[in-house]
């Protein structure tokens, strides 16, 4: 086997991207500005929502979804530990609590029913994780938020577009929050958005995103614009610009296409190695769609000589790179200061123990994958347990 070099991701760059951010540079308009508001229109059209806001992150979506709802000390927020940081972090910044439910092994999702024992009378909301691009179980989760009267704030920076049982993720929840960091299913290189159908929830967060400045900055360097403004709360800085936008205006337009190029690339995983018994492969609910923004396998240890880490290790010799979605959170230093500890959630740290990332991006051809998969299969075959 010929050896060649596989990157975990590479994003999925045009020429028309590249003319939509010279026309932004040669416009004199690069920061928040008139390219962002088509984009957030793109956007909302794209969703069927009333409101899109872009920000500079999912991060600061989901920060703004707390903040702009009121979310403060002494509250609770009901979350998974199996995400990365960015989820749990934005909840301790409001001065909030996080409380982790463990999780679905075969989905890796929050594990709905387990997730009423864990309320109490200073919870205030659920933030669901959408995890490689596959929805929770959103009924059962919608069913539990009115019941408790809970806010549902989704974490959707991996499930643009996702499908729940008809439905596009984005029109479920109270609040949802994308990324477009570089690896995501639609690039800006940094960057966000949160929807919403809550107007003046949207509105709130919009002037949250700009330093709690009642006008749009943008506004006031425009001829029908005033130098004049008001702070009227204590916000933020993260807004979007315009060079992103440029971005996101044409992988907007091009994510259909690029879907469905990702669909392709893991119909040819799962040929080429569903027949491995030393592994799992994805598992999508029949009644929802993934965004298929990462192929996670599970290795069965139980069956091979060596660990998760020597067996990435042993890709990563053949030129196969790849990562392991997620490090649980309480697994961290400083969330273990916190009081949260190993052995807490068992699942998440079981699943996290065999989980691989393959390489998976739009681009892959045949013999992209059909090298991953013989890099694997040669690996397994050389470290296969003997019965």
């Amino acid at each position: 086997m010929d050896y060649r070099e596989i990157p975990f991701f590479k994003p999925y760059i045009t020429d028309a991207e590249i003319k939509e951010v010279e026309d932004t540079l040669r416009s004199g308009w690069l920061t928040l500005g008139p390219k962002t508001k088509v984009f957030e229109k793109m956007l909302a059209d794209f969703l069927g929502v009333r409101n899109v806001v872009a920000l500079n992150s999912g991060t600061a979506a989901l920060h703004l979804s707390l903040v702009a709802l009121d979310i403060k000390e002494g509250d609770e927020v009901i979350t998974t530990p199996y995400t990365f940081v960015s989820t749990v972090a934005v909840i301790i910044q409001s001065g909030a609590k996080p409380v982790f439910v463990d999780i679905e092994p075969s989905t890796m999702n929050i594990d709905v029913s387990l997730i009423e024992e864990k309320i109490t009378e200073r919870t205030k909301a659920i933030m669901p994780v959408h995890i490689a691009g596959q929805p929770c179980d959103m009924d059962e989760i919608t069913d539990i938020a009115h019941k408790y009267k809970l806010f549902i704030l989704e974490d959707a920076a991996h499930a643009l577009p996702a499908y729940y049982k008809g439905r596009i993720i984005g029109t479920i929840g109270h609040t949802t929050s994308f990324s477009f960091y570089a690896t995501k299913n639609l690039v800006t290189g940094e960057g966000g958005a949160l929807a919403t159908d809550d107007t003046n929830l949207a509105e709130k967060i919009r002037v949250l995103s700009l330093h709690g400045i009642s006008k749009d900055a943008w506004k006031r360097y425009t001829s029908s614009g005033s130098w004049y403004y008001e702070v009227v709360h204590l916000g933020f800085k993260y807004n979007f610009t315009d060079i992103q936008a440029s971005l996101g205006i044409v992988q907007l337009q091009r994510l259909q296409e690029m879907q469905k190029m990702r669909r392709h690339v893991a119909e040819m995983y799962y040929s080429m190695l569903s027949d491995i018994e030393e592994m799992e492969l994805p598992f999508v609910k029949e009644d929802r769609e993934t965004a298929w923004h990462l192929f996670i396998i599970k290795l069965n240890l139980h069956k091979l000589n060596i660990s998760r880490n020597e067996f990435i290790d042993r890709l990563s010799e053949k030129g196969v790179k790849t990562s392991v979605h997620f490090i649980p959170v309480h697994y961290h230093p400083y969330y273990q200061k916190m009081g949260y500890r190993k052995g807490m959630y068992p699942m998440a740290e079981a699943v996290y123990r065999r989980s691989v990332s393959l390489p998976f991006y739009p681009q892959m051809t045949e013999d992209d994958v059909r090298y991953v998969a013989n890099s694997i299969k040669d690996i397994i075959s050389k470290e296969r347990l003997k019965v």
